[in-house]
């Protein structure tokens, strides 16, 4: 709808300078709000930027040769002659041909980042394909001759191809610069159709959807479907600020909520898998856990924040530094860590051998450490020792829980490693707090209120001493019987 606005003066004002100024100054102003509010309706027209990055979208479909598990049914005997031959021999050739192996297609996005023949995808697009191959806007199909790299963890993936030719690239943007509210636009090969183009904005940022340590989603109402994934997401001024990796859908269909890697954590991953084929994170080397509303009270803290030291591994940069089981990490190399899930991403971002300052509350106060950080290993295993057994010890009840000395015999029922030390938890009652907290017999209480207990008497000890105090909970670091260890804060009534 096109507005018209006619300013009138009078003659004998028309040409004075001030009369002049103020009716520039309205059609200035009005001018303005129109323009303010065409950009509150969103951008007019992509079809510019969509057409100068589409060449440089990708799409890609692999083949997976899957084994049948079936096996061949023998044939029956029957007389040679029967009528019946020709029907059992026909019956069972079909069995068997149904348990050949077969092969499955699967389809999925990516982007060229180097003219040479680099493709960003995802992992989980490529993950146990026999064969992939890249199909571009031109018609042009790529076989790919290697893959550079792979991160589960990130779910990323560097692809090459050979081109006769140089490639159209895209680059990478500041994601962090975004903001909730900020066109975006996706392109991708949604249920195989080919390159489709799609626009919304960042609804979310910093998501944890449980995908794995290092979640910290964008997320966009512009419509994601099965075959984006691996696709980019554009802010408008073409440049990645996100890999399209998830949705949620009870349908399989978008519902306006998807999910992208943000180029902040993306590139960090590309870059050591282009340099090393493989990532290369921190390690601090500590179980951690959320400080809970109940943890900070139980720890006298004045609100929940940090990430919960559950256990150190030995021989560890943390270990070494001497951080303990206890310990609240509050700062980590200059920034803050609000909560427990900041501090992976921040040590896995860190590069192998550098000092970092660490600051930690212990017991209600500050401490710092400097930590030469490490290289995050594959993972440990725990190994269960063989015991001896004894009669059944006297127990003791508390907090809901049945306690007992640590034994042989309890060792061997419980299968409790020949490392666990403490005092083991024989019965829980169902009705109580310590069942909600997911205590479970066989469990072992390691420390109460930060001091080690060996027997029943320490631990009731130690929870007296807290009902005295005031506090509203007891904390408890409990293991199970691998020895892993977690913090549990239970409301004394």
């Amino acid at each position: 709808m096109k507005s018209e606005m006619v300013v009138r003066l009078p003659k004998s004002v028309m040409w004075w300078p001030q009369a002049l100024s103020v009716a520039v100054f309205a059609l200035v102003a009005w001018a303005m709000a129109g323009a303010g509010a065409l950009a509150a309706r969103g951008p007019e027209s992509v079809a510019d930027l969509a057409e100068k990055l589409q060449d440089a979208v990708v799409n890609i479909s692999t083949t997976q040769t899957l084994k049948r598990s079936q096996q061949g049914i023998p044939l029956p005997r029957v007389p040679k002659g029967s009528p019946f031959e020709e029907f059992f021999e026909d019956f069972f050739n079909r069995q068997q041909r149904q348990g050949r192996p077969r092969k499955v297609n699967s389809l999925g996005s990516g982007f060229v980042i180097d003219p040479s023949g680099l493709i960003v995808t995802n992992n989980h697009v490529i993950e146990g394909a026999d064969e992939i191959i890249v199909n571009f806007s031109d018609g042009e199909k790529l076989k790919v001759a290697k893959i550079v790299g792979r991160d589960k963890k990130t779910d990323l993936a560097i692809l090459k191809v050979e081109p006769k030719k140089p490639l159209k690239a895209v680059g990478f943007g500041d994601s962090t610069k975004m903001r909730v509210g900020d066109w975006v636009m996706a392109i991708g090969n949604p249920f195989g159709l080919g390159g489709s183009v799609t626009v919304g904005i960042i609804s979310a940022k910093k998501r944890d959807i449980n995908a794995g340590p290092y979640d910290e989603f964008l997320q966009t109402d512009a419509a994601i479907n099965r075959g984006n994934s691996g696709g980019p997401l554009f802010n408008m001024e073409g440049e990645v600020i996100g890999v399209n990796t998830a949705i949620i859908s009870p349908t399989g269909g978008s519902i306006g909520i998807g999910f992208a890697v943000p180029a902040s954590t993306a590139l960090h991953v590309i870059k050591q898998l282009r340099e090393f084929g493989e990532t290369r994170r921190g390690w601090l080397g500590v179980r951690i856990q959320s400080v809970t509303e109940e943890i900070a009270d139980s720890l006298g803290m004045t609100e929940p924040k940090g990430a919960l030291v559950a256990s150190v591994t030995s021989e560890s940069p943390a270990a070494k530094a001497g951080v303990e089981a206890g310990d609240v990490i509050v700062a980590f190399d200059g920034q803050d860590v609000p909560n427990m899930r900041m501090l992976p991403r921040i040590v896995a971002r860190t590069p192998i051998g550098k000092s970092v300052g660490v600051e930690v509350l212990r017991k209600g106060k500050s401490q710092n450490f400097t930590i030469t950080i490490g290289r995050l290993p594959e993972g440990e295993s725990a190994k269960t020792p063989e015991d001896k057994k004894q009669d059944e010890p006297k127990t003791s009840s508390l907090l809901g829980l049945s306690i007992a000395p640590m034994t042989d015999e309890l060792r061997s029922r419980f299968k409790i490693d020949g490392k666990v030390k403490g005092v083991v938890v024989t019965k829980v009652d169902p009705d109580s707090i310590a069942a909600q907290k997911n205590i479970k017999p066989g469990n072992v209480i390691v420390e109460v209120t930060q001091e080690e207990v060996k027997t029943p008497t320490d631990v009731t000890t130690r929870v007296d001493s807290v009902k005295k105090s005031g506090r509203k909970s007891v904390l408890l670091l409990i293991s199970d019987s691998k020895g892993e260890l977690r913090f549990v804060a239970v409301p004394i009534s």
